[in-house]
């Protein structure tokens, strides 16, 4: 796992740019601990930092090809799981191989085979690739978009870079929040549009896109999609398919030169991740497989029930250890550092996130690094499989908006009247889901449920997922940490996107194909847990501190949010620990105090990034 960065200017001698390239590479330092380099020419400007995983001597980067008639240069950020396969074709051509880093295959396969080796590709990765020959840049991204990449086109330059604080690094490029980006950050943030940033004119790539930048400008296109077919397999041959995708999918991510771990929660989906993994190392004779859990001072005494935190943890997560070849470590987060890392976490994102959601993440990577450097997650199981309450409640499902995000009139009276007058959340966010639910091919052979859940499952992968996705490479990456999420490889979502609602749901249950199919090597306390989600803390000192944290900053009438946001409702959802927002901000994790430690997240953002506004 990397960062990258990078320009492209036709228009003058980039050979002199080198301390631009230097600042936006420093940018991006916690991305890539190891090691760094850079590869500059007239035209082109690369800069790479990198944290190794694989291949220590062989994969350094910038990597470059040289031949005859010019030279390719790459630089990468991700993990190329196929690797095996695209070697034995490189072979097949008599390709020579100087090492066995991924990094290498990819940029002699692509210059091999061209870009149609892209549809080939499993893992989660962001590279560009120049073509000295053509003058070319190439640009591609995975295809759910697990590795981040951003871009911008300002005075003849192309910059792009892994996180756009790198591209505000360059002199060129200027911070604006327009309407456009208010009704992002406020009607829809945390998530976002794909394709877009809260920025004015700063764009990402789309996840399963790639894009050719040369003389004539700028081209994108798209990949791969989800595709809609007809599947007649029974519930004995879906089995049998998913145990074969899902197993395949967890081996080829264990694959790694430094300290390996998976997150166990004790829940269904870390406990998959968990046994696969487990068994893989007993049955190749390797040392126990190390897990990691997260947990938060006096939980256990102050632990709230609610429909999307049911339960906590720790007894499940002792079920686990007790059937796996594992060797589990617990890490404990106290209230003081959540709320501290409320600003780390800003940094991390580039933008305001999910408050202690993103600060405990990070925590926990920071914490595991000091003994491993990868870990396998079981996020994207429940967008995968159908795992969210709102698959099932009938409001949520009537709500013809996002139903993780369902207060949108408190939403719009959170902007101060200037604001207020000018931007219309609503009408935006209804653009924004009309505009998704167009892209969703429904089948005619479809039954009514399995029509109505392709809708709420397209919505859950590309804008709450995404929203996970984001939060996990970059809360990990801040710490030098790699986090791989299995539950995403595309030929497992591909088949299951076509299983009928009917079996996916299984006995009525959320995930209920994916229990049923793990029944017979997960005790039955496992399967039958009901969705728990990430654990957050629920213990009242936090909901203090971030009280006082919040309150510190209303206390200066000069503070920076009140420039966007409605100052008296700020003061109400302190005085009344955030219940005077009476819905959760996003999903059902972030409610009064994680608003209030949101909003803090708002003016700190504010103040360091200090981006021109302009409505």
């Amino acid at each position: 796992m990397c960062g990258l960065v990078g320009f492209v200017n036709y228009e003058k001698d980039n050979s002199n740019e080198k301390d631009t390239l230097i600042l936006m590479n420093n940018t991006i330092t916690k991305r890539g601990p190891d090691e760094l380099g850079y590869y500059i020419n007239s035209h082109v400007a690369f800069g790479h930092r990198r944290l190794i995983v694989r291949d220590p001597k062989g994969g350094k980067q910038p990597m470059i090809a040289k031949y005859s008639y010019g030279e390719y240069a790459i630089v990468y950020n991700g993990q190329i799981y196929n690797t095996d396969e695209l070697r034995k074709k490189l072979n097949d051509e008599n390709v020579t191989l100087d090492s066995y880093s991924d990094t290498e295959i990819l940029l002699k396969s692509f210059i091999t085979f061209g870009k149609d080796i892209i549809k080939t590709l499993n893992g989660i990765f962001a590279f560009a690739i120049w073509d000295s020959r053509k003058e070319e840049l190439f640009i591609c991204r995975d295809h759910f978009g697990v590795k981040p990449f951003f871009y911008t086109q300002v005075n003849n330059n192309f910059i792009f870079g892994s996180e756009i604080k790198a591209l505000f690094a360059h002199p060129q490029v200027e911070k604006i929040l327009d309407g456009q980006g208010i009704s992002e950050l406020f009607g829809i943030g945390p998530a976002h549009t794909l394709g877009t940033t809260i920025f004015k004119n700063i764009y990402e790539l789309k996840p399963a896109h790639f894009g050719i930048y040369n003389r004539s400008g700028l081209h994108i296109e798209r990949y791969w999609k989800l595709e809609s077919k007809e599947q007649n397999d029974n519930l004995p041959q879906t089995c049998e398919h998913l145990k074969f995708l899902l197993n395949d999918a967890i081996t080829k991510q264990l694959v790694s030169d430094v300290p390996l771990c998976t997150f166990l929660s004790g829940g269904l989906d870390s406990s998959i991740i968990s046994k696969f993994a487990s068994d893989y190392c007993k049955n190749n004779n390797l040392a126990p497989l190390q897990t990691y859990s997260i947990d938060y001072v006096d939980n256990d005494k102050n632990f709230v029930k609610s429909d999307f935190q049911p339960n906590s943890d720790n007894y499940y997560i002792n079920l686990m250890n007790n059937v796996l070849y594992n060797t589990h470590h617990n890490i404990v987060i106290d209230t003081p550092e959540l709320a501290t890392y409320l600003e780390d976490a800003v940094i991390a994102r580039d933008i305001p996130g999910m408050a202690d959601i993103d600060s405990s993440l990070l925590l926990f990577c920071k914490n595991a690094k000091n003994e491993m450097t990868v870990a396998l997650t079981g996020e994207c199981a429940d967008e995968i499989f159908g795992g969210y309450p709102w698959f099932f409640r009938e409001d949520a499902l009537n709500s013809n908006t996002f139903p993780w995000s369902i207060a949108i009139t408190e939403r719009q009276n959170l902007l101060n009247t200037s604001i207020s007058s000018k931007v219309n959340l609503k009408e935006y966010i209804d653009f924004r889901y009309k505009e998704s639910l167009n892209e969703v091919e429904i089948l005619d052979t479809d039954s009514p449920q399995t029509a109505e859940k392709r809708k709420i499952s397209y919505l859950t992968l590309y804008w709450f997922m995404q929203t996970l996705l984001d939060r996990s490479d970059r809360m990990a990456m801040y710490s030098g940490f790699e986090l791989r999420v299995p539950f995403c490889d595309y030929r497992l979502a591909q088949y299951v996107w076509n299983i009928p609602w009917e079996m996916k749901a299984l006995n009525g249950r959320e995930k209920g194909l994916l229990r049923y199919v793990c029944r017979d090597f997960l005790p039955d306390e496992i399967i039958d847990r009901k969705k728990s989600p990430y654990p957050k803390t629920h213990n009242p000192t936090y909901t203090k501190k971030v009280k006082e944290m919040l309150t510190s900053v209303m206390d200066n009438k000069n503070a920076p949010i009140n420039n966007l946001l409605n100052r008296q409702y700020i003061l109400d959802i302190i005085n009344t620990d955030g219940k005077a927002f009476s819905r959760p901000w996003f999903g059902q994790l972030m409610t009064g105090p994680q608003l209030m430690a949101y909003l803090y997240q708002v003016n700190y953002w504010l103040e360091k990034y200090n981006p021109k506004i302009e409505i």
